[in-house]
């Protein structure tokens, strides 16, 4: 069956208190609330030196179904991803390593996600600074998205602003669908870091939130898909593991 629309919302938070320390969890949520998207991803979430645990605050507060994709962990708390729906997971989250070389670690989650309608992907990720490093997880990201008849999307922050060896460039390929929304700085947007990307989808809205500027150096895109094909029933298999990628 065709499945009704699914929004689909990326962040960049910046909830990184020793670099951000006004940073206003309370304030992430509510934005996050009014715009009420089933798959929510989330990245830049720290809870080092911040006497609190937001992966905590956030499962709580939003309710659903979430996983912490934590890529470094210290005695003084971990700083990594979310990724959050409000369907169940029709199989255990995969993470995988997708790190460059002796550069910040570096991950992705593969979720399928069981809406009323059947099961659709979602690969969420936070990619590096450098132009190699992109393009090494931009193919790993590919890898892992090799259901090619399988609706899917690929959301997050992918720091990719050159077209040399960019990442839109070689996601397209496969992914045709994608958001170009302007995304940092907030205060001033500039350059489009913050996508979602579709595979036997077609996004029929999307935009961001300016509000967002008060809270975070990114401005969130949230979008509306449609998948273009009937949904499974069950999920298609999960590429195999890349590497045991939370170290927690």
């Amino acid at each position: 069956m065709i499945a009704p629309s699914i929004r689909i919302m990326t962040w960049n938070v910046h909830g990184t208190f020793a670099l951000n320390p006004k940073f206003d969890l309370p304030g992430v949520i509510a934005l996050i609330r009014k715009w009420s998207p089933d798959v929510v991803a989330l990245q830049e979430i720290d809870s080092r030196g911040g006497g609190i645990n937001p992966f905590l605050i956030l499962e709580e507060a939003l309710g659903g179904h979430s996983v912490g994709i934590k890529s470094i962990a210290t005695t003084d708390g971990d700083y990594g991803q979310m990724l959050i729906s409000r369907w169940p997971w029709a199989a255990p989250p995969e993470i995988h390593d997708i790190s460059y070389g002796e550069h910040e670690p570096r991950r992705a989650v593969v979720a399928d996600v069981a809406t009323k309608g059947g099961v659709f992907r979602v690969i969420a990720t936070h990619l590096g600074l450098s132009i190699g490093e992109r393009r090494q997880q931009t193919g790993k990201l590919l890898t892992l998205a090799h259901e090619p008849a399988h609706p899917s999307v690929i959301i997050g922050d992918f720091n990719d602003w050159f077209w040399v060896n960019s990442v839109r460039k070689s996601l397209a390929q496969t992914f045709p669908e994608r958001t170009r929304h302007r995304t940092f700085p907030s205060r001033w947007p500039l350059m489009r870091l913050d996508r979602i990307y579709g595979r036997n989808v077609k996004i029929i809205d999307s935009f961001t939130d300016p509000a967002a500027r008060a809270i975070s150096d990114h401005l969130p895109v949230i979008a509306d898909i449609v998948p273009t094909m009937p949904l499974q029933l069950t999920p298609p298999a999960v590429a195999p593991r890349v590497a045991v990628a939370d170290p927690v």
